[in-house]
């Protein structure tokens, strides 16, 4: 049995009232002489901005930004975060809306948002209790953790189903996690998957290989196994892409051509995910929902063609939703993304994102090379040597740089 200890969170600070009045230079500028006179109680910082800390009981094993679960909540995955409800599937097949318990919300992290898709959390359930048609409601309702059916959750007078409503009390620590920069913060896109699905199209929009290699970074960093899917082959040359195919074979990455039109690929990608928890990501406009509705036609996902104006997808798909796979396994369909940039990674660790410059940064003249202009460099050496691919090389640069690439 897990031990419990006390430990202290910090806190999202509170917003407080400006530290000097608002009217202070309008008093100078009435008597300048009165200036001495002004009261001296101001603070530089507003009492209660230095710190918010509480502290709260949990398992040891956990981490300090998980409190200790209530011993009436049930365990569950969130299968899609909408707004302020995150929607949770219990281990009996309910499917419950969730809120997050104000603590959790509270805590001072970095993160956009403390719940994602793919989370397993704890949560406390309440069922509405169904209304009648003088306007009342019906009691007695049934015990909150009484496990029902899926689906039953209560029915109003018109047979419209009544969602049990519940509280997400504690969020399990992740693993397996497809995380990027976003607006000085990072964004989570999903927890707790197996592999990463990079889903590019050949054309319409156009193939970016530099996106592939960002994309090799953030699973390599996220503990994902990777899986190259080039879509809209039935559109392309393949004899065109056998270099660019080879390249990220000889790396070990599955690389698939598919075409969600023709069927090409489609078993193979199917048996890659058979078991698996797989999240699909590339940019809008790449087919990732077509592909999807190729392995299971009865997933019915919205799909949509790219803008005749900018050539780009359409953002068809809004949310990540995890969604259960009839092969086995699970799979998340996540919006197209635009921007990809590493995150909380200084520039000096880049390079252990990029499996194919291990060999060659153990021989390099400085422990601390950053392969970017040192001499006596094993990896610089091996680019020239095409060792590593010019195009990988680059890529790494700009990673290495900051730079914000589409």
């Amino acid at each position: 049995m897990s031990k419990k200890k006390k430990v202290r969170v910090a806190l999202r600070k509170n917003r407080t009232k400006p530290p000097r009045g608002n009217d202070l230079t309008e008093q100078f500028k009435e008597d300048a002489g009165a200036v001495g006179d002004v009261s001296s109680g101001e603070r530089v910082r507003a009492k209660g901005d230095l710190s918010r800390h509480r502290t709260i009981i949990q398992q040891e094993e956990q981490t300090a930004t998980m409190p200790e679960a209530e011993a009436d909540t049930l365990p569950g995955r969130v299968l899609r975060v909408h707004g302020l409800y995150s929607f949770v599937e219990l281990d009996d097949g309910r499917v419950v809306r969730c809120t997050v318990r104000r603590l959790l919300k509270s805590l001072s992290t970095d993160e956009r948002s403390v719940v994602t898709t793919g989370d397993k959390v704890r949560v406390s359930v309440a069922l509405s209790p169904p209304p009648l048609a003088g306007g009342g409601i019906a009691l007695p309702t049934p015990s909150p953790l009484t496990p029902l059916p899926p689906g039953e959750g209560g029915t109003s007078k018109d047979n419209i189903p009544i969602p049990e409503e519940g509280v997400i009390e504690r969020v399990e620590p992740r693993r397996g996690v497809l995380t990027r920069g976003s607006r000085r913060r990072e964004h989570v896109i999903v927890a707790n998957v197996d592999q990463l699905a990079i889903v590019l199209s050949l054309v319409q929009p156009d193939l970016k290989p530099h996106l592939i290699d960002r994309y090799l970074a953030l699973a390599e960093k996220g503990e994902l196994s990777p899986i190259l899917c080039l879509n809209k082959a039935d559109l392309a040359d393949p004899v065109e892409l056998q270099s660019l195919v080879g390249a990220y074979s000889q790396l070990g990455i599955p690389t698939v051509l598919t075409s969600a039109r023709t069927g090409a690929g489609i078993p193979r990608l199917r048996e890659l995910m058979a078991g698996r928890a797989t999240v699909f990501s590339g940019q809008s406009g790449v087919g990732k929902s077509s592909l999807l509705n190729a392995i299971q036609p009865d997933l019915a996902l919205r799909v949509n063609t790219i803008s005749d104006n900018t050539q780009k997808g359409q953002h068809t798909t809004t949310n990540s939703t995890l969604i259960r796979l009839a092969t086995g396994g699970w799979v998340v369909d996540t919006p197209g993304v635009r921007q990809l940039q590493l995150w909380d990674t200084a520039a000096a660790e880049v390079w252990e994102y990029f499996r194919d410059f291990r060999p060659f940064a153990a021989r390099c003249g400085f422990p601390d090379c950053s392969h970017t202009h040192e001499g006596n460099c094993a990896v610089r050496d091996a680019v020239a040597r095409k060792h590593i691919a010019d195009r990988r090389y680059q890529s790494y640069l700009g990673l290495f740089n900051g730079v914000e690439e589409e």
